[in-house]
């Protein structure tokens, strides 16, 4: 009997011989060698799809440089102004802490695909808690982009969508609207002016109140330079509940004088125009 087993053993092929201590022992290193690569590269990853403060920062060094206080020059030119003492000293620390101007902020807008007018910049500026238009601080930079969880070009890209559809929970909307008032106008200023106005309705209620053009209008031809805060939140809650015909505007409601020679013109305009067309 053991004859045979030996004379079984030795006919058997290579293949199914046992392997020997040391192939055991060069598997064993191959198969360690090939998951501990896999495991790094999971990890390098990961580690780029988290969201790193220290790249958030390196992306914002991009747009800026605070050892060049030119970077708020364009302002300069732009407003003729003199500035008030308070919005001096803003400035000034502004270029201390680091900020990106009108130059950085172009190159920001090239770099995210989105045009400056974009109302999802203003979103972003909503987020961000800014409160100079064209400017983003280090401090501002750092609160929004921490929430929003990116650090890099390619990951703002894909929360574009999501800032441009919180517009459409009337309460977000209500909210970056009454922000959007204090963040455009003049920061020595207490109201706004009726250009700037004009262009942020355009921005926040162009496409979804059907009575903006003749609100423009009549801004145009009217005796209002500025608008103030309470005209202004009210000019949105006229556009969500005012009928386009004005049958439901009440004319001894609470509304600003603004509003009611608005109306007085716009229905003057209409029995124009219906005149016009009947003789």
């Amino acid at each position: 009997m053991p004859r045979g087993r030996r004379r079984i053993n030795h006919d058997m092929g290579e293949d199914e011989r046992q392997p020997s201590k040391r192939q055991r022992n060069n598997y064993s290193s191959a198969t360690m060698t090939t998951t501990t690569t896999q495991n790094t590269s999971r990890r390098h990853i990961k580690a780029e799809d988290t969201f790193s403060h220290k790249r958030c920062l390196a992306w914002f060094r991009e747009y800026t440089n605070p050892d060049e206080p030119d970077t708020l020059g364009e302002q300069k030119k732009k407003k003729k102004k003199k500035k008030n003492s308070n919005f001096t000293f803003y400035l000034k620390c502004l270029r201390m802490a680091g900020c990106i101007g009108p130059d950085g902020m172009e190159k920001f807008c090239e770099d995210i695909g989105v045009e400056p007018e974009n109302v999802v910049m203003l979103v972003l500026a909503y987020k961000m808690g800014a409160t100079q238009m064209g400017f983003f601080s280090q401090y501002e930079w750092l609160k929004g982009l921490t929430e929003l969880e990116c650090d890099s070009a390619a990951k703002m890209q894909l929360k574009l969508d999501y800032l441009k559809n919180i517009l459409n929970d009337p309460n977000v909307f209500k909210s970056i609207y009454r922000y959007a008032y204090d963040f455009a106008k003049d920061s020595d200023q207490r109201s706004m002016d009726t250009a700037t106005a004009k262009a942020m309705l355009q921005l926040l209620l162009g496409k979804h109140w059907p009575l903006y053009t003749q609100f423009a209008q009549f801004l145009d031809q009217s005796k209002y330079k500025v608008i103030n805060k309470d005209q202004w939140c009210n000019i949105l809650e006229f556009s969500r509940t005012i009928n386009i015909d004005l049958t439901n505007y009440d004319i001894d409601g609470a509304w600003p004088v603004m509003l009611d020679e608005f109306v007085e013109w716009l229905r003057q305009q209409r029995t124009c125009t219906s005149t016009t067309i009947l003789s």
